[in-house]
């Protein structure tokens, strides 16, 4: 038996019970943290009004584009722009960087590129992507995509290089075919990678629909900031700003659950309690591959 299962079972109920209390509290520490400082800041009148409102100014902003509508329908369209960006980049670099990772062909065909397009900053590619495909929802997309690729691209081609070359050999010993090697060793020894990737190409995507909306956009929440700004509105752009934090924030907990999900039959110190034996691990021998 496992050590971690075993503290696990000793552990005192009460204790679990403070444990699972503190998991639920300390998240809201530090925004509330914030909160304070931000009201001590313009109680001392360390900040004018104009420049930071007040927390209440910001929530009146909130419910008066609620009641107009007005918030849903940024909010609708930078989400649409987002998950359909994040879509067109996510998935060919999943492709992409587990073939690079097999394939010493493939790596160094497309990677010396992917590397140099990398160091572009992400607004160098708005006035290029505006020549080449003009004011539209396919340059914003596009932009989108491209910041989303990267970081999947990354995490899949090292995670499939980071494969246990012991465990390939074992497959082969126990003759598994090239492609059983690739879906029972390779992909599962590489998900954790690549599940990371998938996050940090989601949080990219965020920021650069940021960078897509100030693309001549008519709304979402970008054009919102952009009218804040313009119409000297900062409670507007800090409702933006939050509306940008909850989104990522909600979008990026879905990721996680289904992370942790896939990963549960892992034992590391990243897993909340011991994994669940009854779904063992696709590198075990009920998976099919070590003895």
């Amino acid at each position: 038996m496992r050590l971690g299962q075993l503290l696990w079972r000793r552990a005192d109920p009460a204790k679990a019970r403070h444990r699972a209390g503190v998991r639920v509290l300390l998240p809201a520490a530090l925004p509330l943290a914030v909160l304070g400082i931000w009201w001590l800041a313009l109680l001392r009148q360390w900040v004018r009004p104009y420049q930071l409102p007040a927390p209440g100014m910001v929530l009146s902003a909130f419910q008066e584009m609620l009641a107009r509508g007005e918030l849903q329908q940024h909010l609708a369209a930078t989400s649409s722009r987002t998950v359909a960006g994040y879509l067109l980049g996510a998935v060919p670099a999943v492709v992409i960087g587990i073939g690079a990772g097999l394939s010493q062909s493939v790596r160094a065909f497309v990677d010396p590129t992917i590397q140099g397009v990398r160091a572009v900053p992400s607004l160098a590619w708005v006035p290029l992507f505006l020549l080449w495909l003009g004011i539209g929802e396919r340059s914003r997309v596009l932009l989108i995509a491209l910041g989303a690729f990267l970081p999947v691209y990354l995490n899949a081609l090292a995670g499939v290089e980071g494969v246990d070359r012991r465990l390939v050999e074992v497959g082969r010993a126990y003759g598994l075919s090239g492609a059983a090697i690739t879906t029972r060793i390779v992909l599962p020894a590489s998900l954790p990678a690549i599940l990371t990737g998938l996050r940090a190409g989601l949080s990219l995507a965020w920021m650069f629909v940021v960078a897509a909306e100030l693309i001549a956009a008519s709304n979402g929440l970008g054009f919102l900031l952009v009218d804040g700004q313009a119409t000297m509105r900062p409670d507007r752009v800090l409702a933006s700003i939050v509306a940008f934090a909850l989104l990522g924030r909600i979008s990026d907990a879905a990721l996680g659950a289904i992370e942790r999900r896939a990963l549960r039959w892992r034992d590391s110190l990243g897993t909340a309690e011991p994994p669940d034996r009854t779904h063992p691990s696709p590198l075990s021998a009920e998976g099919g591959v070590t003895p």
